[in-house]
């Protein structure tokens, strides 16, 4: 067993699974302690690394493109403190994350673990039932459909069309971009008949616009993780140009709409934004917007 217990966390090896426990100190991030512990399965490690600095080291673990749900879904944008993948090392124990990180990769060669990207995931993604409460309103996720309700603060768009219950049998993809502090972010739901239109999160009843606490608005991730460990592999659709996540710029043709189909759920978007602006919900001015958004999309 190799073992290295940090304040920032625990990595343990026991030469065929890696074992990491986030610490429970208060600079741990809340993603990571909310996370919780991640068992990784050898099959799904590409490489490690130990960095050395001047007054800390960083352990960092690769996995297999593909192998792992939560880093398809945030497609590499969790901010650095948050990656459950990397240990905070203190330098007197700099010898002791040198022979973790020399046990891993003695083990990846000698089980020929290969690097290429997987063709299924090799980490089950957080558990469900999950919620998080984030700035735009609440989003849960049961492994069958995702509900999302709105918060006071939401848009009245938003407000007016209620809650939002999606199958994952009608997802395409989630698109996840962190809240830096500095930038809005979002997640974002597409759905067969949304694919081509793109609405402004802060106006996309498929999406929550995250703008408020970017620690909170963080475990937002845990959702789009659960979601995505339950859509189709990417490699299942790399033919048909279909990625997962808001790093992945392929088009989704084979699950999209076809052509000859645009013209009706174009229709059905704009008839829904009349009724809304017919009915008072509504400004002149917020429905030109949509609109012209909704156009765009299309």
């Amino acid at each position: 067993m190799a073992e290295i217990i940090q304040r920032d966390g625990t990595w343990a090896f026991d030469g065929s699974t890696l074992r990491i426990t986030p610490g429970l100190h208060r600079c741990v991030p809340l993603f990571r302690q909310t996370y919780g512990e991640i068992t990784v399965p050898l099959e799904a490690v590409s490489s490690v690394v130990y960095e050395p600095e001047r007054r800390r080291g960083r352990l960092r673990l690769r996995l297999r493109e593909g192998a792992d749900p939560l880093l398809q879904a945030t497609g590499g944008r969790l901010p650095d403190a948050a990656d459950p993948y990397r240990l905070l090392v203190d330098l007197d124990r700099s010898g002791v994350a040198d022979y973790v990180a020399e046990e891993i990769r003695r083990a990846l060669l000698l089980d020929q673990i290969p690097k290429q990207p997987t063709t299924a995931y090799l980490l089950p993604g957080p558990p469900v039932p999950v919620s998080v409460r984030s700035s735009d309103g609440t989003v849960s996720f049961d492994g069958a459909q995702v509900r999302i309700d709105w918060a006071d603060t939401s848009d009245r768009v938003k407000r007016a069309t209620g809650p939002r219950v999606i199958g994952v049998g009608d997802l395409v993809q989630v698109e996840w971009l962190p809240n830096s502090g500095h930038e809005d972010g979002f997640l974002r739901f597409v759905t067969r008949e949304t694919v081509f239109s793109k609405l402004p999160p802060e106006k996309d009843p498929y999406a929550l616009d995250l703008w408020g606490s970017a620690r909170r608005d963080l475990l937002t991730a845990l959702v789009a993780a659960a979601v995505t460990a339950r859509l189709p592999h990417p490699s299942a659709r790399v033919g048909a140009g279909v990625g997962v996540g808001v790093a992945d710029q392929r088009e989704p043709s084979a699950a999209v709409p076809p052509r000859t189909d645009h013209h009706d759920v174009l229709l059905r978007r704009l008839r829904e934004l009349g009724e809304l602006h017919r009915d008072g919900v509504l400004t002149d001015e917020e429905f030109s917007m949509t609109k012209a958004a909704v156009l765009r999309g299309f």
